[in-house]
C-alpha cells in the first residue's frame, strides 16, 4: 500500500465526518439524558465490528460516563452474551438473537440503539421493529444509505458513505464525541477533553 493511498483513506473519513448531521447527535443525547431521568435502560447491540462498538460504548457508559455519578447511566450490550447468542443462533436462528433478551428485558421508554453498517442486518432490524412496538425508543447507528433501521428508528444517526471500515471507524468517533458532550454537560469542560483520568493512566 503506497502513502498516498492511507492519504485517500484519512481523506474519506476526513470528507464523511463535515457530512455527518450534529444537529441528529444532539437529539441522541437529549433522548439518552431523558432516558437516565426516568431511570430507564439502554440496550445496544451489532454485528461484527459493530458488535465491538456496541461493546466498546457499553463498557464507556458504565465507567467513562458514570463513574462518581449518583445517578447513573444503564446501558446493556446485548452482542456480550455469548452463550445466549451462539444457543439461539443454534435453537432458533442468528436473525432472533437480539430480539429475544428484549423480549425478556425491554421496557416502555427505555432505549434501544442498533448499529449496522449497512442498516439491514436482520437481527437488528428485528430488534428495532419490536423495540418500537412496545414503545422504546429507537436510534439506528447506520452507513451506506442507511437501509432499514433508518426508516424504523426515532433517531437515525446516518454516516453516508459507502465503505464498511470508514462507516464503521466514524460510528465510534461519533460515540466518543456523544460521550464527551454528555460528560461535559455532567462534569465541565475539563472531564470532557479526556483530563479524567488519575496518574495511574498516564
Amino acid at each position: 500500500m503506497k502513502n498516498s493511498d492511507y492519504t485517500i483513506y484519512f481523506e474519506k473519513v476526513s470528507d464523511t465526518l463535515k457530512k455527518i448531521d450534529q444537529g441528529v447527535l444532539d437529539k441522541m443525547v437529549q433522548a439518552i439524558f431523558s432516558c437516565r431521568e426516568k431511570g430507564k435502560t439502554i440496550y445496544i447491540f451489532g454485528n461484527g465490528g459493530s458488535a465491538a462498538t456496541a461493546s466498546h460504548i457499553a463498557g464507556d457508559f458504565m465507567k467513562g460516563i458514570s463513574y462518581q455519578l449518583e445517578k447513573r447511566f444503564k446501558v446493556m450490550c446485548l452482542s456480550d452474551n455469548i452463550p445466549g447468542i451462539s444457543a439461539i443462533s443454534n435453537d432458533l436462528s442468528y436473525d432472533e438473537v437480539f430480539i429475544e433478551p428484549l423480549k425478556s428485558f425491554l421496557t416502555k421508554n427505555d432505549m434501544v440503539i442498533g448499529i449496522s453498517g449497512s442498516g439491514n442486518s436482520v437481527n437488528v432490524v428485528k430488534a428495532m421493529e419490536y423495540a418500537k412496538s412496545v414503545g422504546a425508543v429507537t436510534v439506528a447507528v447506520c452507513g451506506f444509505k442507511g437501509g432499514k433501521i433508518k426508516d424504523i428508528a426515532d433517531i437515525a444517526v446516518h454516516v453516508p458513505v459507502n465503505d464498511m471500515e470508514v462507516a464503521e471507524d466514524i460510528h465510534l468517533v461519533i460515540f466518543h464525541a456523544v460521550k464527551q458532550n454528555i460528560i461535559k454537560q455532567l462534569k465541565g469542560d475539563s472531564y470532557s477533553m479526556g483530563y479524567n483520568y488519575d496518574q495511574r493512566v498516564q
